[in-house]
């Protein structure tokens, strides 16, 4: 089991920064492959990144790829996503996830049984 809980949401203008953060609790954070999914309203909630556990290897959303950036720091056990030249339409609420037992990085929503409670993030033109 682990527990997951977002931070670093808030409002800033296009072209600007914001740096999420994941903190997990429990144990073997390690093990797990770790994503962010958001979700805007009114839409299904979207792939955004992911790392696997094994190598640290990424992978991004067609949306986000070249702008945001996924890491992990596991003696702190945190994931975090960089957000650079934030766009509107990068408006959304910011999900963490976790799941284990993946070899390969998954994109699918239904493959992560560990959620946080969503961070918002809101782009001003």
């Amino acid at each position: 089991q682990v527990q997951l809980l977002e931070s670093g949401g808030g409002l800033v203008q296009a072209g600007g920064s914001l740096r999420l953060s994941c903190a997990a609790s429990g144990r073997s954070f390690s093990s797990y492959n770790m994503a962010w999914f958001r979700q805007a309203p009114g839409k299904e909630r979207e792939f955004v990144a992911a790392m696997r556990w094994s190598d640290g290897s990424t992978y991004y959303g067609d949306s986000v790829r070249g702008r945001f950036t996924i890491s992990r720091d596991n003696a702190k056990n945190t994931v975090y996503l960089q957000m650079n030249s934030l766009k509107p339409e990068d408006t959304a609420v910011y999900f963490c996830a976790a799941t284990i037992g993946y070899s390969s990085i998954v994109v699918d929503t239904l493959a992560y049984p560990y959620w946080g409670q969503g961070t918002q993030v809101t782009v001003s033109s």
